[in-house]
């Protein structure tokens, strides 16, 4: 049986939604252990004079927490 742990993150890029996405994982998971999956809540752009700037996300990561004694 696994207990898992759900974390809200906002992540952005200057590519794309799904660069931005890619980022956003990329950086949970340096920080998170066991990162299983992402559910990708709202997505929105930045604009800045009539032309989009900026590609956001806010994601929900779901990881496994362990055992501290490794158990």
């Amino acid at each position: 049986m696994s207990v898992a742990r759900v974390t809200e993150i906002t992540a952005s890029s200057p590519k794309g939604f799904e660069d931005a996405i890619r980022v956003g994982v990329e950086r949970a998971s340096r920080t998170l252990k066991n990162v299983e999956g992402a559910w990708v809540q709202d997505m929105k752009v930045v604009v800045k004079d009539g032309r989009v700037t900026e590609y956001r996300v806010n994601m929900k990561i779901t990881f496994v927490l362990t055992d501290a004694g490794g158990a």
